[in-house]
């Protein structure tokens, strides 16, 4: 068996001989496998949130998946779906996408084509799920474009000045340690002579601070620096 993925599969489907198939090849690829082989189960299941990724035939006994494509984004749960059918017509196809499916793949079918599209949404899911921006406070930083603003006003750092101030900002309301910024920014081991970590944190300060504002970047004593947050807030 391969390296775990940790990630958890959903397969709804009543043929044995499929379900066989595509566990196997799943667990020997890595991730954990959850199997229903009835509609109303497969939509129990499918809505307690707890999958990466549903498999869902649509012929099945008790419910089809149609009808549990679309009470799952009823409800708002946005697990991405995997439609496996027999049903090959251009028009089954499109009801199956219209109704939520994410991607619609026809029996037979080769096991690698549907280990590559299972990966494909997973990483299509997971990439929608990133932040874009991080707000401290007054403090906006835009995760893509690299750059930061405090109260719409645009604040011009150096690469590494942002890259310190990103890793603040992921951590706001903790206190991290000079050899942890050091490590995690820089990539060095702690190395009590270097005034790097001081020198950047002077520097961003400087360019961080308005008159009347609150300040946002504080030095905890022996301990290490804060980004200050009251609001907590990923966009």
């Amino acid at each position: 068996m391969g390296e775990t993925n940790s990630k958890k599969i959903l397969l709804v489907e009543d043929d044995l001989s499929i379900v066989n198939f595509i566990r196997r090849g799943l667990q020997e690829a890595g991730y954990e496998v959850t199997v229903a082989g009835e509609g109303p189960e497969g939509l129990r299941l499918a809505c307690t949130g707890d999958h990466d990724l549903i498999v869902l035939d649509i012929m099945l006994p008790g419910m089809d998946g149609i009808e549990i494509l679309q009470h799952l984004r009823d409800k708002g749960i946005k697990t991405p779906v995997l439609i496996l059918s027999a049903q090959r017509t251009v028009s089954n196809k499109v009801e199956g996408l219209r109704a939520g499916g994410d991607d619609y793949l026809v029996k037979p079918f080769a096991f690698a084509e549907l280990l590559a599209r299972l990966e494909s949404l997973l990483r299509r899911s997971q990439d929608s799920n990133k932040p874009v921006r991080i707000k401290v406070q007054d403090l906006t930083i835009d995760l893509l474009s690299r750059s930061v603003t405090r109260d719409q006003e645009e604040i011009k750092l150096q690469p590494q000045e942002y890259s310190l101030l990103e890793y603040l900002a992921r951590n706001r309301g903790r206190v991290v340690t000079r050899s942890e910024i050091l490590r995690k920014v820089w990539g060095y081991n702690y190395d009590p002579s270097t005034k790097l970590v001081e020198v950047h944190i002077c520097n961003l300060r400087e360019k961080l601070e308005r008159p009347g504002k609150a300040k946002l970047l504080k030095t905890i004593r022996n301990s290490g620096y804060i980004l200050v947050d009251n609001e907590k807030t990923f966009n």
